[in-house]
């Protein structure tokens, strides 16, 4: 039933598949054609969705989003060395209205969470965040959401969702499972003073494009608790997408999009990874299915590791600081750390528990310095919201 309104790939797509290389993507995909119907998920790892809906563009569209292109792009590209299995389940088409869209959004994600599938979506606008979003419900009680995007997307007051708009959906729908919001790579320009503000309120973390720019691998530790990525292709540099007149001269570049999608591969809890706002030129498909790419070979290399699971696994070391001590915990697997952050109450966790919070080596010999990340406070006082 959840599977009943998805639109098959297009033909075109298929022929372009049989003339790739044996090792490409396109040859050891399972995909959803008119001939076959939807393709068998026993065993799949991964499946692709596109999205269609674009009526609640902020910008509105001149001309409805090539999913097509963008697969052929991405099926053309090699394999690496993966074991997890692909399927392609086609696209989602514009229902009758917005709220028909969202509706088979949200209940075809929710499916495939079900099953252990992590969806990969192709979306016309970033406003299918907020169906995205909802397809945890009854699967996940709180929900860690980051956003790779120049704004953050609150919108006014009285503004109805919109691409621009959607975190005010999030944020104040109910029931109300947004546990925490990250943003990489926000523009000050582009945002008003209010919403940082907000931001600052709400206990939400936000890292400028320029902090990032210095040191793409601060990404990571953000990327790592996210179960959800929303990533908006406004983000990247004008330059590397096509020279679109949408696009801004600043924003990433081509590599550091592709890092952070490897980072968010990586991270053993994201479970849905949404790439919106692509343009339809060959220079666009190619940087977004390289960008699917690393998150797909960044999947393949999760390594589902924890401190108190395995510490076998992990040196741990201790910082005293002013009020209390602080411990860290190094993966001798991955050369990621954590550090434990103690009394975050949560309905969820026991009383005098701790959390555990991914961090850098950097962060720990800030710590050494008595130097604490304000982030950390944030998660402290969150606990208590």
């Amino acid at each position: 039933m959840a599977f009943d309104f998805l639109v098959p790939v297009e033909d075109k797509v298929i022929a372009h598949c049989e003339l790739f290389a044996a090792q490409s993507l396109g040859k050891h995909t399972r995909l959803h054609t008119k001939r076959d119907g939807i393709p068998d998920l026993e065993g799949v790892s991964i499946a692709i969705l596109g999205v269609k809906e674009s009526r609640n563009a902020f910008e509105k569209k001149t001309e409805k989003l090539d999913v097509s292109a963008i697969r052929i792009q991405l099926y053309k590209l090699l394999l690496g060395n993966w074991d997890s299995k692909l399927a392609d389940m086609g696209d989602i088409e514009e229902g009758a209205t917005v709220e028909d869209t969202y509706f088979v959004v949200k209940n075809t994600l929710a499916a495939l969470l079900e099953k252990k599938i992590i969806p990969i979506v192709i979306g016309a606008t970033q406003d299918i965040t907020y169906p995205a979003y909802r397809s945890f419900d009854g699967i996940i009680d709180l929900v860690n959401l980051v956003a790779v995007d120049s704004r953050f997307d609150f919108g006014m007051d009285d503004e109805l969702i919109s691409s621009h708009s959607y975190m005010s959906k999030i944020i104040t729908d109910k029931p109300n499972n947004l546990f925490n919001f990250s943003n990489i790579g926000y523009q000050s320009y582009f945002n008003a003073q209010e919403e940082i503000d907000l931001m600052e309120r709400l206990f939400f973390d936000a890292y400028r494009l320029g902090e990032l720019g210095s040191d793409i691998s601060l990404a990571e530790p953000v990327l790592r608790n996210a179960h959800m990525i929303s990533m908006d292709a406004r983000a990247v540099r004008a330059s590397e997408i096509g020279l679109s007149d949408n696009f801004s001269p600043n924003g990433f570049t081509g590599r550091e999009i592709c890092a952070i999608a490897r980072y968010a591969g990586i991270s053993d809890k994201v479970n849905i990874f949404g790439l919106y706002e692509m343009e339809n030129t060959n220079q666009s498909c190619q940087l977004m299915a390289q960008i699917i790419w690393y998150f797909i070979e960044g999947y393949n290399f999760r390594r589902n590791e924890s401190p108190f699971e395995s510490s076998e696994n992990f040196t741990k070391y201790i910082v005293p600081t002013d009020t209390e001590e602080l411990t860290f915990h190094k993966s001798h697997l991955t050369d990621r750390w954590w550090v434990e952050v103690p009394s975050i109450l949560t309905p969820h966790t026991k009383s005098n528990s701790v959390a555990l919070l991914p961090c850098t080596k950097k962060d720990y010999l800030e710590a050494c310095d008595q130097n604490i990340p304000e982030r950390w406070f944030k998660a402290y006082k969150k606990g208590f919201n």
